[in-house]
């Protein structure tokens, strides 16, 4: 029985460490979304942080509204790309745990 707590134990360390690589991993890859077929694109980390907004020249010359609509679908876009692979990268770590499908980490 001791030995088991202890390999339990050791295995809860490396799914920890295995935990942080993969957030740092993610807060250092960048994620574009787009919206109006790439005339707005947006630049995110994988914390969410947006690094650069591109806008097609172009849109300038449409009115006020339409821009804006593109902006935030195109952040939607992104965060919802971060979010996806987050969660996959997550998933292929958490792969070889014998974990129930459905269970979501962090724990």
């Amino acid at each position: 029985m001791k030995g088991g707590i202890s390999n339990l134990m050791k295995q809860a360390q490396k799914i920890q460490s295995n935990f942080q690589k993969a957030q740092e991993e993610l807060a250092h890859l960048e994620i574009t979304g787009e919206a109006g077929g790439g005339m707005v694109k947006i630049v995110m980390t994988g914390r969410h942080d947006v690094r650069r907004v591109e806008i097609d020249p172009e849109l300038m010359k449409e009115d006020k509204e339409m821009l804006e609509d593109l902006i935030a679908a195109a952040v939607n876009d992104a965060v919802r790309k971060v979010e996806r692979t987050s969660q996959d990268k997550l998933a292929n770590m958490a792969g070889g745990l014998g974990l129930p499908e459905g269970f979501k980490l962090p724990f």
